[in-house]
Order: structure tokens, then C-alpha cells, then sequence
């Protein structure tokens, strides 16, 4: 795609700092750098989220995964953890609308990245959960 950032930085028209590079992804030292060692793993192939992902398309992207997870999470001795996070779609912070994965070295509780995991079980009861699950079953393909 013409306008698409990840897409100008996959075909080298704007600079990156690459730390990795195959013939299905890239993968980057994201700009913001939320914590040091921030990195994208971009598919080469544009695709706006994971929703348009095949299984034979996630099975490539996905199997580069580990490797660079492990060098993000051992560049530095003191990375304590790592968060790998999709956003899919504008309300869950997506703001390149081209897949990409986020690995997000951690260092210490205090360090400038968070997430909030609510405890609503108390307003879901066993009917609510079944039909959640049901309707969650019945759209799954394959």
C-alpha cells in the first residue's frame, strides 16, 4: 500500500533500525521505544490485522516469534519479562492499520508500560458464560 508506513519501511523508502529480516517479516526497534528494546515484527506481506490472517499466513509469521522474542529478552540483563501484544482495530490502540506484533521488554513494575486485567466474574453467571462460549464456538473456522 502506497501510504502505509510499515509498507515504506519494508521497501526501504524510510529508515528503520532492523534487527532482523527473512523473506516473510521484519522486524524493528519501535520509534517510540515505550521500554528500551521495543521492537515491531512487521509481515512483509500488508495485511491490516489479524483477522486477515489465513492459518497458513499466521503459521509463517507466527514461527518467527520465538527467535526474536529471545533476543529482545536477552539483549539487556536486565529485562526481567516481555510483553507481546497484537492491537487489532482503532479501540484497542491499533495506529498503523498493517499487522504488527509488539515485543515490550519489561524491567521493573514501575517501568513506562502497563496493563489493567479487571476482575468482572462476579457480573457473568453460568448461563451468561455458556452463551458467550456457544456464540464464540459456532464463529470459530476450521
Amino acid at each position: 500500500m502506497s501510504n502505509c508506513v510499515f509498507c515504506k519501511i519494508i521497501n526501504n523508502e524510510i529508515p528503520s533500525k532492523k534487527v532482523y529480516e527473512d523473506d516473510s517479516i521484519l522486524a524493528i526497534l519501535d520509534i517510540s521505544q515505550v521500554t528500551p528494546g521495543h521492537t515491531l515484527i512487521i509481515p512483509k506481506k500488508h495485511v491490516p490485522n489479524i483477522y486477515e490472517y489465513t492459518p497458513e499466513f499466521a503459521a509463517e509469521i507466527f514461527s518467527r516469534l520465538p527467535a526474536v522474542a529471545k533476543a529482545v529478552g536477552s539483549f539487556d540483563p536486565s529485562v526481567k519479562g516481555l510483553n507481546i501484544l497484537i492491537n487489532n482495530g482503532e479501540l484497542a490502540s491499533q495506529t498503523v492499520f498493517h499487522s504488527h506484533i509488539h515485543l515490550l521488554p519489561r524491567y521493573t513494575e514501575d517501568d513506562d508500560f502497563g496493563l489493567k486485567w479487571a476482575d468482572n466474574s462476579s457480573q457473568y453467571d453460568e448461563e451468561k458464560l455458556k452463551t458467550i462460549q456457544q456464540s464464540i464456538k459456532d464463529n470459530v473456522e476450521g
